[in-house]
């Protein structure tokens, strides 16, 4: 995990760009990944914790229709996070992820394990994707992460 948080680093760093993340399941998980990397300060520019449904609203400009019509844990709603995330920085490369890590909070339609994440450049779209993961909660969250630093890899290293 640290190991791909550094290569993330690097492909920021090489492209001059700034990263920012705003969570919710993984609780800033991503961003203690990438803060251990030394020299993190000049490719990270901040993390936003935004578990409750009003923190997305509040700090990211998540729209609370959107959260009623969509769920906290939907495609909609990591993309307006991943934009409000770019919005409220100095960033232009952002992450964000929302999912249910368990035990509990599950649905038919969303089980346990459900993370949705979405990566996005300043002046692009974002790009989302779901993945349901196995295990429990920390497991849940330990593959979120991952996930969410696999595809910064591929979003940072675009031109």
């Amino acid at each position: 995990m640290y190991v791909l948080a550094g290569k993330v680093g690097r492909q920021l760093q090489d492209r001059g760009r700034r990263l920012v993340t705003a969570e919710s399941c993984t609780g800033g998980w991503i961003a203690q990944c990438v803060t251990s990397v030394p020299g993190s300060s000049g490719w990270f520019e901040r993390g936003f914790v935004t578990y409750s449904n009003e923190s997305k609203q509040e700090l990211l400009g998540v729209p609370a229709r959107l959260i009623a019509a969509h769920g906290a844990v939907s495609a909609e709603t990591v993309a307006a996070m991943v934009g409000g995330a770019l919005a409220h920085s100095r960033a232009d490369c952002a992450v964000a992820v929302s999912g249910i890590a368990g035990p509990e909070g599950g649905s038919p339609d969303k089980p346990v394990g459900t993370v949705w994440l979405a990566w996005q450049l300043k002046g692009e779209a974002p790009l989302t994707r779901c993945f349901r993961f196995e295990g429990d909660r920390e497991a849940v969250r330990r593959q979120a992460v991952m996930a969410a630093l696999e595809g910064l890899t591929d979003v940072c290293s675009a031109s």
